[in-house]
């Protein structure tokens, strides 16, 4: 079985209706990213970065997968799908897939501030005072701006692996995800699904561009695979 790695960002659950990572003013939801996405932003305001991602936990569990979602899943009757995901929601798991590896934390766990491999489920309000088995205040599992990413090395080994690579609703201009391409076999087929692609056919050998919102998109990606 052939190893298709689905590379996907912020466009794919746009559709769901959640809202892209940040506007053109680098605002996220009326925030300065800085003060909401920082280790430096938790220690000087932590009420209000847990606010911000109380609203944004509860905003996930409002929506569902949308048809780009689900029509991943049901690739796994015909490849081994690895997704590699930018995402912090849990919409490609509700679909279905089965493999996906989350290079920048998840909105539905928490973690404690003093010990990374304490992680735990989380799906309600989390609160000052809330703290982990080591009295330490528990946070966001979210990798914010100027951390380590810890999933990286796990997702350059799946991507060294792929046959096929999809790209999906990501600029590919986020580092150190839109490095991953260059960890890719020499004439390995690049799929870039994408409504306003940010490369040409010409960037890269093997590329063809689907210019199309993720579910549309990925509606001719399964037609032509």
């Amino acid at each position: 079985m052939k190893k298709l790695v689905v590379l996907t960002g912020a466009g794919i659950s746009a559709e769901s209706g959640i809202n892209t990572f940040r506007d053109a003013n680098g605002l996220w939801e009326g925030h300065d990213v800085m003060e909401v996405a920082t280790p430096e932003g938790f220690a000087a305001n932590p009420k209000l970065v847990l606010e911000f991602y109380n609203q944004r936990r509860k905003q996930l569990l409002e929506v569902k997968p949308n048809k780009a979602h689900y029509n991943l899943a049901d690739l796994e009757t015909s490849f081994d799908v690895q997704i590699i995901t930018q995402n912090v929601d849990d919409l490609h798991e509700r679909a279905g897939s089965k493999n996906v590896t989350h290079l920048h934390g998840e909105l539905l766990k928490v973690r404690s501030s003093v010990d990374e491999s304490i992680v735990l489920k989380w799906t309600k309000d989390l609160f000052l005072g809330d703290l982990c088995d080591k009295k330490s205040q528990l946070r966001p599992h979210i990798v914010w701006f100027g951390e380590m990413v810890p999933m990286l090395n796990k997702a350059i080994e799946i991507t060294q692996k792929a046959d096929i690579l999809v790209i999906i609703g990501t600029s590919m201009q986020v580092y150190p995800a839109a490095s991953l391409i260059n960890y890719i076999k020499p004439n390995t087929p690049i799929y870039f699904i994408d409504p306003k692609p940010s490369v040409s056919e010409s960037n890269f050998k093997n590329l063809k561009i689907i210019k199309e919102v993720a579910s549309s998109g990925t509606d001719k990606l399964i037609s032509i695979l």
